[in-house]
């Protein structure tokens, strides 16, 4: 998939039928097997338009073969088309940002951990000064804020 090569987990071979009851053409395809998910079920390509003796005409999107009773034509709509393309590229782009973000991820794991910050305690990095919660009332409640922060 996106360009890789990829070795077929099996092959299998599958009536496949074209046209309607009275004019109708059936011959058996051998399908290979891969091992990812993708938009497609099946893909027809050109062993089953030899078997077949069949004619793509993909502006028209129409796949046009000789019957025993005349010419059969398999249609598909342009919308249908469209939608399929689309949900095509949106596959493969989830699948390009799924394989960055795992790079990314085990990049970022792999990177020694910053030299500021111990594991065992909690303490803070920077300089940090105590603020009352309330002035009026005296008890050891107070915040810890950090002692670089503007006064914005």
């Amino acid at each position: 998939m996106l360009g890789k090569r990829m070795r077929p987990l099996g092959r299998i071979d599958l009536p496949v039928c074209f046209g309607t009851p009275s004019n109708y053409r059936k011959e058996v395809l051998t399908f290979e097997v891969v091992g990812f998910k993708g938009t497609y079920h099946a893909i027809l390509g050109r062993p089953c338009y030899a078997k077949f003796m069949a004619v793509p005409n993909y502006t028209y999107l129409k796949l046009k073969m000789s019957g025993p009773n005349g010419v059969i034509t398999v249609e598909s709509m342009y919308e249908h088309a469209y939608d399929c393309n689309v949900e095509c590229i949106e596959y493969a782009e989830a699948l390009v940002e799924a394989k960055t973000l795992i790079v990314n991820l085990n990049r970022l794991g792999s990177e020694a951990p910053d030299s500021k910050r111990c594991a065992e305690t909690f303490e803070p990095i920077e300089a940090i000064k105590l603020v009352p919660v309330d002035p009026t009332y005296p008890d050891d409640r107070a915040l810890r804020i950090s002692a670089t922060l503007d006064i914005k």
